[in-house]
């Protein structure tokens, strides 16, 4: 075990970089050879296959934040967390079955045009700068730093600053290039980050199995890990009681059981998937055909995920309690993913750290990617240059993405956000959580009710931001710990907490009652509304056979390992 690179893995390391790097300035080179306009830039519109569009959400998803964060979090609760991955194959068949038809149909390019086009200009430029205040303060931040955390501590824990401009540069090359050199680039970038990743969790296995003395197998290792860590093999957790420890509160807390699947857990991801400018831009450029066999591809590849993200981790925590990771004592649980890599031989060390780096450089450019496509078309171009020429319009979301960078690095430097507190994956749920209810709920009611009013719309918004901060920081306080909305738990840290996943249950509980009376006081027809046609959302046998397939492996998943 050792936390230093060697020839072979910088060497690995570098292949990787030349291959993606010689790759998009190829795609950006045949690209160069017609006039560049915005919805070429912004959205290669009608250039990426279904495999790309596939490839291209996996690897904007996938990153420092489930690689780092959800091994953490795997680490310190075990096969439960896997629900994010897993729920997200569901939820990606609900949008490419009954959203993505609604964007296409109404010609949709980014998320506040949807809000302007169904409601007004007000609604859309409030949203617009929520989405640039998040991607920018929580997710790039946070992207950044669990990303430069990991590899540094591969590279001997002395160059964190380095590794975060390093990966904050690779990221800008490839954007600056625009989305179809983002989204064929990032077709190799999953495959890196696929094949590394199962690498590192073979060999993780391979470990766990050779420190027991039951062979040197990975089936041997999983089955070590079961025997040793059977509560980490459970995907509901029980609701703590009065002889609960504060170990299994702290875990309830983050996944709180059956309960957080008709809470927040949906709303998690039906808003990230379904109305989130970084997520439906791979699909809005294509036709209905392309963008839903690609949204399924993803969906089906969301299956897979947790055995590259979080296996890893319970790994690490066998190994951790069994005394073989002592560097992970007293340390973040955000630690345990670069704990299992410093065993990796070396030249797979260096694979991996490119697979870790292939889905951090990918997420990196798909945020910056989409604050760049927001500013420009939903903020600059309205407000500030209306008369802009393509070129110019351009120029304008290349500023963006440098300037959006450089935020990013300011305010990561030296984690002035706090995100090592909070532990990464916990912090970027906890903090779009605030957001998501409200959001969540003006999309859905604009897309499928049609008397939903611009007023109930600008209401929602501010009514499921300020009750996600009541509930997540005030109800305990305000109306006691036990009550018939919610219980609030000790969070050992002298208060009480509700699970953040019940608070934005709760927030678009409400939000949406709040939006349906508004609405139902404003006039019955809604001139704005979207007109849906039902054709639209029929399946072909081979798109319906593919979406059975899913489902069926997702409730196996679920029987297995309830």
């Amino acid at each position: 075990m050792n936390n230093h690179l060697a020839f072979a893995d910088y060497a690995v390391f570098i292949a990787y970089f030349l291959i993606v790097a010689s790759y998009g300035y190829w795609i950006y080179q045949r690209k160069k050879q017609k006039s560049l306009d915005t919805k070429d830039f912004f959205l290669a519109e009608g250039s990426l296959t279904w495999w790309a569009i596939g490839a291209s959400l996996i690897a904007s998803n996938i990153s420092a934040e489930q690689f780092i964060g959800m091994s953490g979090e795997g680490f310190f609760v075990g096969i439960a967390i896997a629900a994010y991955e897993w729920m997200a194959a569901l939820a990606l068949v609900i949008i490419a079955v009954w959203i993505i038809p609604v964007y296409l149909k109404n010609k949709i390019y980014t998320m506040p045009q949807f809000l302007t086009r169904r409601y007004n200009e007000t609604v859309a430029l409030v949203m617009a700068i929520i989405w640039l205040f998040v991607y920018i303060f929580v997710n790039l931040t946070s992207i950044l730093y669990l990303g430069a955390l990991a590899i540094n501590g591969l590279a001997g824990g002395q160059y964190f600053h380095v590794i975060m401009l390093g990966l904050a540069i690779f990221a800008l090359i490839i954007t600056l290039g625009g989305m179809k050199v983002i989204g064929y680039t990032d077709v190799i970038q999953v495959a890196v980050l696929i094949i590394g990743g199962l690498a590192t969790t073979y060999l993780a296995l391979t470990i766990v199995s050779e420190k027991f003395g039951v062979g040197s197998s990975a089936i041997a290792g999983f089955k070590m890990l079961m025997k040793d860590a059977p509560e980490h093999f459970h995907m509901i957790l029980p609701r703590p009681d009065e002889h609960s420890t504060q170990l299994e509160i702290d875990k309830y807390l983050v996944l709180p059981g059956i309960t957080m699947y008709f809470a927040g857990q949906w709303i998690v991801n039906l808003n990230y998937w379904g109305c989130n400018q970084y997520i439906t831009q791979r699909a809005l450029g294509a036709n209905l055909k392309t963008a839903r066999t690609g949204i399924l591809f993803a969906a089906a590849l969301k299956l897979l995920m947790p055995v590259i993200v979080m296996l890893p981790g319970i790994a690490a925590y066998v190994l951790y309690k069994n005394g073989h990771l002592p560097q992970l004592e007293g340390g973040s649980k955000d630690g345990a993913y670069s704990a299992i890599l410093s065993f990796l031989p070396t030249g797979l060390k260096g694979l991996s750290i490119a697979a870790l780096t292939a889905a951090i450089v990918a997420s990196l450019a798909g945020k910056a990617n989409s604050i760049s496509t927001i500013y420009a078309l939903d903020i600059h171009k309205k407000y500030f240059s209306k008369n802009a020429d393509e070129k110019k319009m351009v120029r304008i979301g290349r500023l963006a993405v440098i300037l959006s960078m450089i935020l990013a690095i300011l305010f990561t430097w030296n984690d002035a956000l706090g995100i090592g507190g909070e532990g990464g994956f916990t912090f970027i749920q906890k903090y779009t959580g605030f957001i998501s209810p409200g959001v969540f709920a003006v999309f859905i009611l604009g897309m499928f009710w049609k008397r939903t009013t611009g007023a109930a719309a600008i209401a929602g918004i501010i009514v499921g931001f300020t009750l996600s901060v009541i509930f997540n920081n005030y109800a305990p306080a305000w109306f006691g710990n036990d009550t018939l909305l919610y219980t609030a738990y000790p969070n050992g840290k002298g208060g009480y907490e509700i699970p953040f996943l019940i608070c934005m249950g709760l927030s678009f509980f409400f939000t949406v009652a709040i939006m349906a009376v508004m609405s139902l006081a404003g006039p019955r027809y809604n001139p704005k509304a979207f007109e849906l046609d039902k054709k639209m959302f029929k399946l072909p046998p081979a798109t319906l056979a593919l979406i059975m397939a899913i489902l069926i492996l997702l409730s196996l998943l679920y029987i297995r390992f309830w």
